[in-house]
């Protein structure tokens, strides 16, 4: 009870202290007062209440008393003192009045338990101190009113005012031997609905980082800086040791062992020797008319800068086309047409204002054997200076060309060499070389395969089936296209049935405009042909068609005599001829 002195203030009921009760050394969660309802049990109620007003001062909370106004003394309080103990007379009871609540109260009652002030660390790690809680309002009412006092005993109430926590000064820490043991509070003190919500996190409190946060900074940057300029010097380094790593293939340097010697030259009978040989007179040529152009190959025939070539190379011309030469060591001129043949499918042409002309040999193609090793040189695809070898695969072998016209007057009968040496769509006119680097045959034509046939459109490369004129039979057509600018054709002076499909050449039954088919004193009415014979050998070689029979004739020279074989009536027959001239286109 209060005796109405202005003493210090004393605990009211709901802050006695209980009996064996400890100081509390922080406080504990918040509650409001205006939902709390005293307990039943005394003790309960005192031990509850006793935590904020018993504590020791911390840097959070402070409680300071206030004197209060004397109050005058009643003479006689309305009730008998209580032997059982009874809370002081103006407390609650079933006699008195519940005190008056307000909501929502932002200071915590006496006797609810307070939470400690944040403490945490600010983004740089530095400890700060819990956030200033706002002031009240002046017009604010006290958290809990004091209740009514009978009249003629009243006790004075020490005002407790809000008292800021200090902001700069780190909640002392509770001592754990020292935390009295508060037993569970009942279900309607661990919920209040009007309570005041715990303190934000506070992300950037404490003292300012510019006096410390800016060294921080500029250290910071500066270590980037460093990092930065030291990995560019050691990338730089790394990429120098890696490109001299990738050329030379280690940190050491590797010399594998080489051929010191001079490759010097190759033997003459070489691949390599025949075509050092050969190439330089050996050209291309590039041909263009009026509807149409093809590339070829030629060589040189003598200084006078006479080419050998292919009809069949030179014919896209015609009377005004141009010829263009270009020689193994890339320089051109340009060239015209001499003479040219078409039974025999060749051709000269001649460069003008050239110096330094290199002929090449011409060889003895009677002398050739099957198995000899040879050398073809020529512009397959336009590729100039391409070099092929491989063998006379086969002699004598006779094949005719053209025959684009229709009337057979562009086909051509050639008794020509067989090889297996690489010859393509390009390569014709260009020499056949032996092992002496000397022309023994003219490359004029190829067996294609049918999927490369030429009546598809396409041509063919290479199957190993290659043919060239003999030299002999071009060297006498050259000579003679270079002196006269025509070639003249052995002939025998018969007609031949060329749809017979008998075994061997059969003279036909008339000739041309129903005149006979033995020419009236030709080489063969002078022999003793007759028509309807049929010739099977010429000097001794089989002769299985009319083709056959011209080819063998055109490899010989007008004037050159012929043993000649027949069959007449099934009768075999002898005979022999001095072959004639003609004149060929």
């Amino acid at each position: 009870m209060d005796d109405g002195k202005p003493t210090e203030p004393k605990a009211k009921w709901w802050s006695r202290p209980a009996p064996g009760r400890g100081t509390s050394a922080a406080p504990q969660e918040p509650s409001t007062v205006e939902d709390a309802v005293p307990p039943s049990d005394p003790t309960e109620a005192s031990g509850a209440t006793d935590a904020v007003t018993d504590a020791e001062p911390t840097a959070s909370a402070t409680v300071e008393p206030v004197t209060a106004e004397p109050v005058p003394q009643a003479s006689k309080p309305l009730h008998e003192p209580d032997p059982y103990s009874t809370p002081p007379y103006g407390g609650p009871g079933p006699w008195a009045p519940a005190p008056p609540v307000q909501r929502p109260v932002q200071t915590p009652a006496h006797g609810t338990p307070v939470p400690p002030p944040y403490s945490g660390t600010n983004g740089a790690g530095i400890a700060t101190a819990p956030a200033p809680a706002p002031a009240p309002p002046a017009d604010f009412p006290p958290a809990v009113p004091l209740p009514q006092q009978p009249q003629g005993h009243e006790q004075q109430q020490p005002h407790q005012p809000y008292q800021q926590p200090q902001a700069q000064q780190p909640p002392q820490q509770p001592q754990p031997h020292h935390q009295p043991h508060h037993p569970p509070a009942p279900q309607w003190l661990q919920y209040d609905p009007w309570g005041a919500p715990r303190q934000p996190l506070i992300t950037n409190p404490g003292p300012p980082l510019a006096t410390d946060g800016g060294k921080r900074k500029n250290r910071r940057g500066s270590v980037l800086v460093g990092a930065l300029l030291l990995a560019l010097v050691a990338g730089g380094i790394g990429g120098g040791i890696g490109a001299y790593i990738e050329r030379n293939g280690g940190l050491t340097q590797i010399e594998l062992d080489q051929d010191e010697r001079d490759g010097g030259g190759r033997a003459p009978d070489s691949v390599a020797g025949i075509a050092a040989s050969a190439l330089p007179s050996v050209v291309t040529l590039h041909v263009s008319g009026s509807t149409e152009s093809g590339t070829g190959t030629g060589f040189v025939l003598d200084d006078k800068g006479h080419i050998l070539t292919n009809n069949h190379v030179v014919a896209p011309a015609g009377s005004s086309g141009e010829i263009t030469v270009t020689f193994s060591g890339g320089e051109t001129a340009n060239a015209e047409v001499v003479g040219k043949d078409s039974g025999y499918d060749l051709a000269v042409v001649k460069v003008s204002g050239v110096s330094g002309l290199k002929p090449l040999p011409l060889g003895n193609s009677d002398n050739v054997r099957v198995g000899d090793p040879v050398v073809a040189i020529g512009a397959p695809f336009d590729l100039s200076n391409t070099v092929t070898s491989g063998i006379i695969s086969a002699k004598d072998r006779p094949i005719t060309a053209g025959g684009e016209k229709g009337d057979g007057s562009d086909i051509s009968y050639v008794d020509a060499l067989q090889t297996d040496a690489p010859i393509n769509p390009g390569n014709s006119g260009g020499p056949l070389v032996d092992t002496d680097a000397h022309v023994i045959g003219i490359n004029s034509a190829i067996r294609a395969a049918d999927s490369g046939s030429t009546t598809e459109g396409g041509q063919a490369g290479s199957i190993g089936l290659g043919f060239a004129i003999p030299i002999n039979q071009g060297k006498r057509v050259a000579e003679e296209l270079i002196n006269t600018g025509k070639a003249t054709h052995p002939v025998i002076g018969v007609t031949l049935d060329m749809k017979y499909t008998g075994d061997g050449a059969k003279v036909g039954p008339e000739g041309a405009d129903g005149k006979s088919s033995v020419t009236e004193g030709g080489p063969g009415a002078k022999a003793g042909i007759r028509p309807g014979d049929v010739i099977t050998e010429v000097n001794g070689g089989r002769v299985h068609s009319g083709e056959e029979l011209i080819v063998k004739i055109r490899s010989h020279r007008p004037g050159d005599r012929l043993d000649l074989k027949l069959t007449r009536g099934g009768k075999d027959l002898t005979m022999s001829l001095t072959l004639g001239s003609a004149t060929g286109t």
